[in-house]
């Protein structure tokens, strides 16, 4: 070989080994897992390739040598890289580990003994000839490169023998990335041994392992055969469920998967008329013939309807053009129905049917803005203690009840009307001003009835109407208002439909205002006391009762009736009883200097106990006052015990234990006060005389007022007449044994500057 073929096949070793770095690098940033094994077997190959590059170009024997050593123990990894390769690429499990551990000793001995080789000369050694007139330097073998060869030819010929079996055994579609590499280490193998056993003096099949480095770099990582993925796209295509149509660059049908031939009908693989049997089942579409589009086609209507997704896409080459383009349909008829179902569900109540409130006044809204110049009420309708219908009659009835109210508004609400269920018992409806008959729905009300076996219930139905005049007014509102107006029904049983009118509102508002102002009205004391004064039999005032009087600063003197029941509606009213408690210990504080003995009754609204430790607050406001707790009487109503008893006479027991005296109000005005009297707490019964006939001699008003009387002084407990406006009534009442005494007959409720002036006027 000339110095110049010398030279140009070491540039070629060259030019492999910055390939090999190359493909190395870019497989540094692949994701793939078997990026490590080719790093490692690409890695390796350089090594050799950089020994026999020393040989070749050395015209001395030492570095001539250093290339062999180099050159022989790169064959070494080259070997281990190149087992740990296959056994990576063709998917090997290494569950054996004892070949493995003998092949690693047998290439880690080699190594040992070319390191020995300087010492003991056994394994090989190296001597000049001429080659075109120029040295260069053979290896003499001797045993230990015997062992070499047998090791690394051993290990190699095992390498190959997995990769056939592995091709052979793989599907035809794969046979080809086993078979590239198959071939190119037999050649690369075959090349390297003619030279070893040939004794050509130059080797130059260092080549071909950068070859097979390249090689395994593409097939690794890059290379993907166009066999295979055909016909795995083939067969996904007749596999997938979708119905596919693949068209060429001109739009002609090329090709249709087997759901797509079921789909319109074709037969005979005649694809071209596939245009016609889409056009014919789905109806002709505008925009069949543009590149891309997508949308949800229905075929039929109602029930029967089926539902078909399609998108057409296009197919590019590389510059862009289009080379074609396919249509996939699926039917979503199932997840259709399912969607439609998940509406439906989350805008009908699940047990009557009818539109959920969050729907119903969202469809109330359309309805309002799509018909601006239609007028329309709303209506509020409730079932009356229906409550004590699920209670009485059992859960099952209850539903039924609420299922014929709504069976019930299908019947009678306009076609063009919208009605739902709010909630529990309540329900809501939209109708036309103009189709509203209530007359007919007074009628209808009064008749609907519930059958229990051979039982006939009547069911009572209130109704709330609110003319909607306000438009841009909240749905929600509007229902609020018709709530109010049915609020006002008293009649319970035999009126059902009430409307929200001008005194509604202006009770609403008038709420407001004064709700808004009661936290100022306390700080500045404009709430204020006033006294009645309670008598005894032997003419004394013995105490007052403490009434609450609001002296506003704008509307004047406020009688109770005025703010009260708004208070006691919306539990404000606690505010006003905390800070008369607290008024009534400072008179009693300031009597108590003066050597008044007298009480004050203060009153406790049912809200009391919702917000509040009552008896907590009682107790600590008559320490703060260091006042004798029986001067600071307790009054209650039977509409405090109608809720929540056994809490609530825990309650009153703890203050009586403490030594408050507690009074119930109203006695026999209410519905359960003889079933309550006998487990109750109480220490005075205060008698209304309202419920009785003005007429003082009447025969039954006597009977019943010496009966209580006679039932309180049974129980032990004290009796006081409220309501006592007459001499003649209290001289009957004194006759009766009832021992104290309150009304307009003494005075009427006074502010604590007149009471004091008419506690100083009385005859002692």
């Amino acid at each position: 070989m000339g110095g110049d073929m010398r030279y140009a096949f070491a540039g070629l070793c060259i030019v492999m080994v910055l390939a090999l770095i190359a493909c190395m690098s870019v497989a540094e940033r692949s994701y793939r897992k078997i990026k490590g094994a080719v790093l490692m077997l690409l890695g390796m190959l350089i090594p050799p390739m950089i020994g026999n590059l020393i040989i070749i170009l050395s015209t001395a024997k030492i570095p001539a040598t250093i290339g062999c050593y180099i050159y022989f123990i790169g064959m070494d990894a080259v070997i281990m890289a190149l087992l740990h390769f296959t056994f990576e690429y063709c998917v090997i499990a290494r569950t054996t580990k004892i070949p493995l551990y003998l092949v690693y000793a047998a290439l880690t001995i080699d190594v040992v003994q070319y390191a020995m080789n300087p010492i003991f000369g056994h394994a090989f050694d190296t001597e000049p000839i001429l080659v075109d007139g120029r040295p260069y330097y053979r290896v003499i073998p001797y045993w230990g490169q015997t062992y070499h060869r047998i090791v690394v030819y051993g290990i190699f010929l095992a390498v190959i023998l997995i990769f056939l079996v592995k091709m052979l055994r793989s599907a035809r579609v794969y046979m080809e990335r086993y078979f590239v590499i198959l071939i190119t280490m037999v050649l690369t193998g075959g090349w390297q041994s003619y030279y070893i056993f040939s004794r050509t003096p130059v080797e130059k099949s260092m080549a071909g392992y950068g070859i097979f480095g390249l090689l395994i770099f593409y097939f690794t990582l890059y290379y993907r055969p166009l066999t295979l993925l055909d016909r795995l796209l083939a067969n996904m295509a007749s596999d997938i469920p979708d119905a596919i149509f693949f068209y060429d660059a001109d739009g002609r049908c090329i090709w249709a998967n087997k759901p797509a031939i079921d789909l319109v009908g074709l037969k005979d693989d005649k694809f071209d008329r596939s245009p016609e049997l889409l056009e014919k089942k789905f109806g002709k579409k505008d925009d069949f013939s543009d590149p891309e589009w997508s949308g949800v086609k229905a075929v039929g209507s109602g029930a029967k309807a089926s539902y078909y997704y399609q998108a057409k896409r296009t197919v590019r080459d590389e510059k862009g053009h289009i080379t074609g383009s396919f249509l996939t349909i699926r039917d979503i008829t199932a997840e259709q129905r399912l969607l439609q179902q998940e509406r439906y569900n989350a805008t009908h109540d699940s047990l009557t049917d009818l539109f959920t409130k969050e729907f119903l006044f969202e469809s109330i809204r359309k309805k309002l803005d799509e018909n601006p110049d239609q007028d329309y009420m709303i209506h509020y309708i409730d079932i009356l203690g229906f409550k004590l219908i699920n209670d009485v009659y059992g859960t099952e009835f209850g539903d039924r009840t609420l299922k014929k109210l709504a069976a019930f508004l299908r019947d009678h609400v306009p076609s063009d009307g919208v009605f739902g269920r709010i909630g529990g018992d309540t329900f809501g409806v939209l109708v036309p001003k103009n189709e509203f008959d209530q007359k007919k729905l007074e009628e209808d009300l009064t008749n609907f009835t519930m059958n229990e076996g051979v039982l006939e219930h009547n069911i009572v139905i209130h109704v709330g109407v609110y003319e909607v005049i306000e438009r841009d007014m909240e749905v929600s509102f509007m229902f609020d208002r018709a709530l109010l107006a049915m609020s006002t029904i008293e009649d319970e049983y035999q009126t059902h439909v009430a409307f929200y009118d001008e005194k509604i509102r202006n009770d609403v508002l008038w709420a407001q205002h004064i709700s808004a102002q009661l936290k100022e009205a306390l700080r500045k004391r404009n709430v204020v006391p006033y006294l009645q004064p309670i008598v005894d039999s032997n003419g004394r005032i013995v105490g007052a009762e403490a009434l609450a009087r609001w002296i506003h600063p704008q509307d004047g003197f406020l009688p109770p009736s005025d703010f009260i029941p708004v208070f006691e509606k919306n539990g404000m009213i606690v505010e006003i009883d905390r800070y008369m408690w607290r008024c009534a210990c400072e008179i009693l504080s300031d009597w108590e200097k003066q050597g008044r003995d007298l009480f004050i009754s203060v009153n406790i609204s049912p809200k009391d106990f919702y917000f509040m430790d009552v008896a907590s607050e009682i107790k600590a406001l008559t320490k703060e006052f260091a006042l004798d707790p029986s001067k600071l009487r307790i009054e209650i109503t039977e509409t405090v015990m109608m809720t929540d008893v056994e809490n609530r006479m825990k309650v009153l027991d703890d203050l009586r234990k403490e030594g408050f005296i507690v009074e119930m109000d109203d006695f026999g005005s209410g519905y359960s006060s003889l079933n309550l009297l006998k487990d109750m707490p109480v220490d005075v019964l205060k008698i209304d005389m309202r419920f009785l006939t003005s007429n003082s001699d009447d025969v039954k008003a006597r009977t019943i007022l010496q009966n209580i009387i006679n039932l309180s002084e049974d129980l032990g407990m004290f009796s006081l007449t409220e309501g006592v406006e007459t001499k003649k009534q209290l001289e009957m009442l004194s006759e009766m044994g009832c021992k104290l005494f309150q009304g307009y007959y003494f005075a009427k409720p006074l502010p604590l500057n007149e009471f004091d002036s008419f506690l100083a006027a009385w005859p002692a």
